[in-house]
């Protein structure tokens, strides 16, 4: 049974619809002295707008050929495979990531909230970033509906 001593995520979930909005978060959330985990850099197009804000950044892809892709075209960005489901592998990139970028296919269909919400909690239960911040249209659907309620005093 739950109680008030529970483990609490103190991490925020940034939810973003379309690959615009996910791009416009990097200039509110990303600072220099961030330490940035993107998970689903495809070819490297987001990365380099979030290496222009923070340097200390790991992109990955679960794609060999995109990340070879992005390599040539952003020597100074570092990237590796990441299968993102695959935790292990997640930390040995690194044990401290203040943010984490998420823009995976099928993140967004109904079907996938599950999914989402499982990748956005074991993220933040492991690393404890302040923010993650995912392209998801299914989550960000389910948070503009949900209240949080509060108990009158």
């Amino acid at each position: 049974m739950a109680n008030e001593n529970q483990y609490k995520l103190r991490t925020k979930f940034v939810a973003t619809r379309g690959v615009e909005e996910y791009r416009q978060t990097i200039r509110t959330w990303v600072t220099a002295h961030d330490i940035v985990l993107e998970i689903g850099c495809e070819w490297g197009t987001t990365s380099v707008l979030i290496h222009e804000r923070c340097k200390n950044l790991v992109a990955t892809d679960i794609s060999l050929d995109c990340i070879k892709v992005a390599c040539r075209k952003y020597p100074q960005i570092r990237f590796e495979t990441l299968d993102a489901f695959n935790i292990k592998d997640a930390m040995k990139l690194g044990d401290k990531f203040t943010k984490i970028y998420i823009d995976m296919s099928g993140l967004s269909s109904y079907r996938a909230l599950l999914d989402v919400i499982a990748l956005v909690n074991m993220y933040s239960a492991v690393f404890e970033p302040e923010a993650i911040i995912i392209k998801s249209g299914s989550l960000k659907n389910f948070a503009l509906n949900c209240v949080a309620w509060k108990k009158l005093i």
